[in-house]
Parts: structure tokens; sequence; C-alpha cells
């Protein structure tokens, strides 16, 4: 019973907290509010030495939901667009990776982050899955989800920030959230269901960040084939992200935490490096493919691809090749990312860490 009494308590103040934080971020229209927020609670207590437990059952599920959210906005139209004009597609994502794995290579040169962690935190692409997939391939979640969450931030205060130089529009904000829209049943039991298989076997075969990439194959594949229609309300995509950020929040300890602190300007410099060459690219991209400065900046932004899309909704831009590029790039990471980070990782020995005091503290 006492046990019982305390597990309420635990989750009681993490919710509290949780709701506290993820309340603020939205107030800023900060994106990724509610990763951000779940995960920042979760290491909070953690780092007060408040045991935090989300069961693998309810993450491996919460992967599967993210696999389908991906999955819906993977359109034929986007394939369309990619084909037109593969060659600039295909140097444009390239060049972008390349930049990004050197830079992983240069923070994992410097031991400013360890082996492969830092290759899996500087890849571009959606945070997320980013995140989860490196959980998968051996790298430290915790500073993997430091390096990529850090930089949506900083891409879309920059990416603000330039698009509202460009125009005149000063307002950003994304329409308000429905929480509770009316839903295809079918389609709702459908998704359901894909996702708790996904969830199922990647558990059971135990396939690196198998919920999100089977769920994510699936869906993608019924959706374009007509077979069945993604359906996400709201209301279930909240505790999926919640679940994400909590499972990885948990694993931070106070060792990381000062780690954390430590890097923190080598991680912002890395960062603000990768958005200037990224900027140089981005005037070569306008050149090659005779779009407009910023369509070719906000297509060639490392990473989210969320708040990139909100702010280019906003501007007059050619919103088709921005989210082409964005979901062209994230398509080649998520196939190449793994080989990409053993090859530039290779000769960096273990994804342990450093404490403060000098030991080593070995990933969970």
């Amino acid at each position: 019973m006492r046990n019982r009494l305390k597990l309420a308590a635990q989750w009681g103040v993490l919710l509290a907290l949780t709701a506290l934080l993820v309340g603020g971020l939205e107030l800023l229209r900060l994106p990724a509010a509610l990763l951000l927020g779940s995960l920042a609670a979760a290491a909070s207590l953690t780092a007060a030495d408040v045991e935090v437990h989300v069961p693998r059952p309810l993450f491996a599920g919460a992967q599967a939901i993210v696999g389908c959210l991906i999955a819906r906005v993977i359109m034929p139209s986007t394939m369309r667009e990619m084909a037109h004009d593969w060659p600039t597609f295909l140097g444009g994502v390239l060049s972008v990776i390349a930049v990004s794995a050197a830079l992983g290579w240069l923070l994992a040169r410097l031991r400013v982050l360890p082996g492969s962690t830092a290759v899996w935190g500087a890849f571009p692409g959606a945070a997320t899955v980013m995140t989860l997939m490196a959980e998968g391939f051996g790298a430290d979640v915790r500073l993997v989800a430091l390096m990529q969450y850090l930089r949506v931030v900083m891409v879309a205060i920059v990416a603000t920030v330039v698009a509202s130089l460009w125009t005149a529009t000063t307002s950003h904000a994304a329409a308000p959230v429905d929480w509770f829209p009316s839903v295809a049943r079918p389609s709702l039991a459908a998704t359901l269901v894909l996702a708790a298989a996904a969830a199922a076997i990647g558990q059971t075969f135990r396939i690196p960040a198998g919920p999100m990439l089977l769920a994510l194959g699936a869906a993608a594949v019924m959706q374009n084939t007509g077979a069945m229609r993604i359906e996400l309300p709201p209301w279930l995509l909240a505790p999926a992200y919640c679940a994400v950020g909590w499972s990885i929040g948990a694993r931070f300890n106070r060792p990381i935490l000062i780690h954390a602190v430590k890097v923190l300007p080598a991680l912002m410099a890395s960062i603000l490096s990768l958005l200037a060459i990224c900027g140089g690219l981005a005037a070569i991209l306008a050149q090659v493919a005779h779009v407009d400065a910023l369509t070719a900046y906000l297509a060639m932004s490392p990473g989210g691809a969320d708040s990139v899309a909100i702010i280019a909704a906003s501007t007059h831009v050619d919103m088709p090749f921005i989210m082409s590029m964005q979901m062209a790039r994230f398509l080649i990471v998520l196939v190449l990312g793994p080989a990409i980070a053993r090859f530039v990782a290779g000769p960096q020995k273990g994804d342990s860490l450093p404490s403060a005091a000098g030991v080593v503290v070995r990933k969970v």
C-alpha cells in the first residue's frame, strides 16, 4: 500500500511539473513544447533523486505513434516533387548531411561528446526520430536529445528572425489546437491497431528503434495505397509525446547534467556554425534551383521541419519545395544514418561519458 501511495505521489508531481513547464514553453511559442517540457520535468525529478519509471510498453507504444505521425506526411505529391528535380534535391540534402556529420566528428574528436553520440546529435532531421534511433543504435540518448532539441529551438529562433527581416510578416504562431476534433472511428481504430502491432513486434524482436520504424513503414505504405487513413487526434499525440519525453528525461542524472552544462557552449557554437554553413549553401541553392533566397534558406534549415513549416506558411515562399527538401533529408538520414554514424565515429571508441569527478558513467 505504501509503495502504491509513493508511486501515485511521484506521478502526481511529474504530471504537475510537466504541465507547468509545457505551459511555460507554449507561452514562449517554442517548438516541441510537449516533448521539451516532459523531458525537462522528468530530468529535474531524477536529478533530485525522485524515481521516474515509464513502463516499456508505454514507451514502445509512444514510439509507434510517432512513427505513424511521420508516415502521415509522406505523401505521393512530396515524392513527385523530389523526383521532378532529383539532382538538386540530392545535392542539397547530401551537403547538409555531410556538414552535420563533419561537425559531429569534430565534437567526438574534441571529446565534447562521446563516440557515435556526437554524430547522432549532429544529424539533421526530425529530432524525436533521431533521438529514438540513436538509442536503438547504441548512442547516449540523453546527450543526443540535448543536442537535437537545442538545435530545434535555435533553428526556430534564427529562422523566425530571418523570415521577419526578409518580409513584413511578424506573426508566426500556429493556429489554436482543437484537442477533441471529430474523428473517423474506423480509421482511429486501424491506426491504434497498427501502432500496437508495431510496438509489440519491435519489442519482441528487439529491433533498434523498431516500434517507430515498423509503424512508419507500414503506415506509409498502407496510407499511400489507400488501405487506411492515419488518424491521430491531438489528445492521442499529447500523451505519446509526453511518454517519449519522460522516458528520455528519466535517464538524466547529476553527472550527466553537470557534463551537459559544461559542454553547452561548445554545442551552441557547433549549431551556430551549422546554421551559418547552411545559410551559405542556401545561397548556392537559390541560384541552382532558381528559387527565392528565403525559400532556399528554409529548405536548407537543418531540422525542426514542423517549426519551419509554420514559419513558411506565413510568408510568400515555395512551400512544396521547402517541405520536399526537408522530407528528402529526413528519409535519407533515416535510411543511411546508422551506417554514416558507424563510419564517422568508427575511430572513437565507446559511448561512455566522463563525469565531473573524472569517473566514467556508463549510459543506461
